[in-house]
């Protein structure tokens, strides 16, 4: 499996790219896990023309190709980062490259909750019609106390938390392959859909 994992906040240090950037190492034996930023993607706004942004339409073409999407989410004030936000915005709005797309979401805080309502609202964000992931249900990966949860080397050091991702992952590799299967059996072709500026 071929895996883009979103780092999804524009912070530099952050233990959501640490949990990602542990998983793409703890599960190299199983999948490609490529991380990616999405710092650098300009702020969404409705373009003048049909040009879509060089680092979104780099963003889209990455997820076309991943096989699935791997998210990791801080909360902010019980929501996603506004960063995270505008590049969904920008999926939605040209590519809609996540259509039909296995996604799996994971989070980490500093706090005991571990992004559980921001989770909640990035699973609604991508259930929306015009993103329309393949969401992998009844899982949900919460990294409490986050900063104390990797030692020196990078490596998760909470081994009940270790099992609970290793089980999470076990179980989205088979989502994956299970969701690519259903699609490859679908009758109903999809439409040819028009970005929004075009209609």
């Amino acid at each position: 499996m071929k895996y883009l994992a979103i780092v999804g906040t524009n912070s530099d240090v952050s233990t959501n790219r640490m949990l990602l950037q542990f998983m793409q190492k703890h599960f190299a034996g199983e999948a490609e896990i490529e991380l990616y930023e999405i710092k650098d993607l300009p702020a969404f706004m409705e373009p003048e023309d049909s040009e879509v942004p060089e680092k979104v339409a780099e963003l889209s073409d990455k997820i076309l190709k991943a096989d699935g999407v791997i998210m990791a989410t801080p909360e902010y004030d019980h929501a996603i980062p506004a960063v995270l936000k505008s590049a969904l915005e920008w999926i939605s709005y040209t590519t809609q490259a996540l259509t039909d797309k296995p996604v799996l979401i994971v989070g980490a805080s500093h706090g005991t909750l571990g992004s559980s309502r921001a989770q909640a609202h990035l699973r609604q964000i991508l259930d929306s019609p015009e993103l329309a992931a393949r969401i992998m249900p009844s899982s949900e990966f919460l990294l409490g106390k986050s900063q104390g949860a990797f030692d020196n080397g990078g490596n998760l050091i909470y081994t009940d938390k270790l099992s609970e991702l290793d089980e999470i992952f076990r179980e989205f590799v088979l989502f994956t392959d299970i969701t690519v299967k259903l699609l490859e059996k679908k009758t109903l072709s999809k439409k040819e859909k028009k970005y929004t500026w075009q209609e």
